[in-house]
């Protein structure tokens, strides 16, 4: 009966304990599915409200503000409060900022373009039509533009604060009463869901933005435009509110799970009642340990950081994952954007190329430095030179990059003047319009106005077809022009593009889990969560946050023509792709480069730490057969000195 009531109380735990596991991993999987699918999306916001790319930037990087100001506390709560209920409360914080992320398709009007202005008699934009800003204005009027961006920045910031007892509660929570064996298998899983969660939400990114963004407010019968069109905005909103959900449900049962398990114990034969009472009261070490004030650790916390970041090893290993770090934000947050621009892609295709396949070469390179780690059982120095060589090789693969893309299309009045640059005058075309065609002879107009089309036929092809295109060259009589741009044709290119960024995600990611075990050994064992808690805020104010902010900068000095609306700038509409290229690929080599650079003195350091020592030693060994000669020599004196005293007795006797 005995046995039988520990094993039915052993299964009811590990039925509990399991279900913890599996609810975190789920709840983990929600939360960065939010991030990658945030990131697949930020373009089409940008297009939709109009933000620059630096705004756009800040946006994607805000929710690292509420993450970085608590994270610090963290460490210092740990097992001090109910963690399975702080973990459900924190998601239901994230849930409602996810739920205000989506909250701007509501309060505001359909997104207005010149293909449902004025769809009926597809008049619209031609040479000659009436002038349709006025309207778009008198409607924009009512928008709440003005709002949008505080809204979501709030979203953004209630996403942060709540995300931040998620993982190291829960990772904590796990370690304290998994068995010792299964410990590694839990967490392992935990850290396989943060890869996978951004692939995911780069897939369900690609798939929702093929909707249009008003799919809930009209019919798509009633629409002209497809989702290769550049005025396309795709279903933003649709996927958040879809984690929201997601992540709603999965902190429920958080409420429920108590604030303290029994170790996971495996029960191979019956136990005495005494150690049955012993397993009962026993506790994990992080329950045990002596607990400090709040005020005491605040005063002791500038005396750690100081003492940590004064190992070199340590604080160049640090700089350089912040420097990967940096790099991975602006890959994470723009690449779609330069997949989309460069090669005429639209931002589904964008995001597939994404979660399809640069992060899973990241999941495999992580994952692929661990076995060798494993495998060749490499020293401090040995890691350091691996993880020196793989970022070296990246560089490698990376600076190719920069010369693959496609040239700038020519656009009349922005890059190229056609011959009669004044033969749209008569027109009155607006200076906000944006409906670009593509002229007969290879030039692609802002709008069927600008390239003096009076006339429009259906086509079976296209759709539509101008006709009597003033500006459109032409032999003899005027040319015509189809809707949509001319394309660069070069689209072939973008296979060697991915294959070469692909190799390049791998082999950087090859010193991820290396350089992880390289601070870990070079750390005081009193010191080694604390070391891991400074490394994670120094990644989120030197890399996470101001690197998309940077990014988003760089490429808006390539825009050579922003976006009007009621005379307000919007996003931009042409960049020039050979500088768009340059600037972006080249503060990825930048950053690169830079955490080989740490990498390489911190092999430096450690060579040069590894031959004082050696010399240390050989001094060390020197003095000790020095003084053993020494004492050698000293005894076959005493030796001596005792022989000739000994004659002399002889003698005297």
């Amino acid at each position: 009966m005995h046995i039988y009531k520990m094993c039915l109380h052993f299964s009811t735990f590990v039925c509990v304990f399991q279900f913890f596991v599996l609810c975190h991993g789920m709840l983990q999987l929600a939360q960065l599915l939010v991030s990658g699918y945030l990131k697949g999306s930020i373009t089409t916001i940008e297009k939709r409200y109009g933000f620059s790319s630096q705004k756009s930037g800040l946006l994607a990087a805000f929710n690292e503000v509420g993450n970085t100001v608590l994270i610090v506390f963290v460490s210092f709560f740990g097992s001090r409060v109910h963690r399975p209920r702080c973990i459900g409360i924190g998601a239901m914080i994230a849930s409602v900022g996810v739920f205000l992320i989506a909250l701007p398709h509501f309060i505001s009007n359909e997104y207005i373009t010149d293909s449902n202005n004025n769809t009926k008699d597809n008049s619209s934009g031609l040479c000659k039509s009436p002038n349709i800003s006025k309207q778009t204005c008198d409607q924009e009027k009512t928008d709440s533009h003005l709002g949008v961006y505080p809204i979501l920045l709030l979203g953004q910031l209630l996403l942060g604060i709540g995300g931040v007892p998620i993982q190291p509660f829960g990772i904590s929570y796990i370690d304290d009463y998994a068995e010792k064996r299964n410990s590694p298998f839990y967490l392992g899983i935990l850290f396989a869901v943060t890869v996978i969660g951004p692939a995911f939400g780069y897939m369900m990114s690609s798939v929702l933005l093929r909707f249009y963004v008003d799919i809930d407010k009209m019919s798509s019968s009633y629409l002209n435009l497809k989702n290769d069109d550049p005025r396309w905005v795709g279903a933003w909103w649709l996927g958040f509110l879809m984690a929201a959900t997601l992540l709603l449900l999965t902190s429920l049962p958080y409420l429920f799970f108590p604030r303290k398990m029994s170790r996971e114990e495996i029960v191979e034969a019956p136990v005495e009642p005494s150690t049955e009472k012993m397993m009962e009261d026993k506790k994990p070490k992080s329950e045990t340990k002596e607990e400090v004030s709040l005020t005491e650790f605040l005063k002791s916390f500038p005396k750690i950081v100081m003492r940590t970041l004064r190992n070199p090893i340590y604080l160049l290993v640090v700089l350089a994952q912040v420097n990967l770090a940096a790099m991975v934000a602006g890959l994470a947050t723009f690449m779609g954007k330069f997949i989309e621009r460069q090669f005429a892609q639209t931002a589904s295709f964008s995001n597939m190329m994404m979660g399809g396949l640069n992060i899973p070469s990241a999941m495999l390179g992580i994952m692929a430095g661990g076995v060798i780690l494993r495998k060749l059982g490499l020293t401090v120095r040995s890691s350091a030179a691996m993880c020196m060589v793989a970022v070296f090789v990246s560089i490698m693969f990376a600076i190719p990059l920069l010369f693959i893309g496609c040239p700038t299309n020519k656009v009349s009045g922005i890059n190229y003047n056609v011959s009669s640059q004044q033969c749209s005058n008569a027109c009155s075309c607006s200076d906000e319009a944006f409906n670009p065609v593509c002229g007969s002879d290879g030039v692609e107009f802002l709008s069927p106005c600008h390239a003096g089309c009076k006339t429009v036929i259906p086509d079976k092809e296209k759709g539509l077809n101008y006709m009597n295109c003033e500006c459109v060259a032409s032999t003899g009589s005027p040319g015509s022009a189809f809707p949509g741009p001319c394309g660069n044709k070069c689209s072939n290119r973008l296979i060697p593009f991915m294959i070469l960024s692909s190799i390049t995600c791998f082999v950087a990611s090859l010193s991820h889990t290396t350089s992880f075990m390289m601070i870990l050994r070079t750390v005081t064992p009193e010191d080694k969560s604390f070391a891991l808690g400074i490394q994670f805020m120094l990644f989120r104010v030197l890399a996470f946050l101001p690197a998309p902010v940077l990014y988003g900068r760089a490429i808006d000095t390539a825009c050579i023509l922003w976006g009007k609306k009621c005379n307000k700038t919007t996003s931009c509409s042409y960049y020039d792709l050979d500088l768009f290229r340059h600037r972006f690929l080249g503060l990825q080599i930048f950053f690169i480069f830079g955490g080989f650079v740490c990498f390489f003195l911190s092999f430096v350091v450690l060579r040069r730490t590894n031959s004082t020592q050696e010399q240390n030693e050989k001094m060390s060994n020197q003095t000790k057969s020095g003084s053993s000669q020494e004492m050698k020599d000293a005894k076959q004196m005493l030796n001596k000195s005792n022989g000739h005293c000994n004659t002399q007795k002889t003698l005297r006797e």
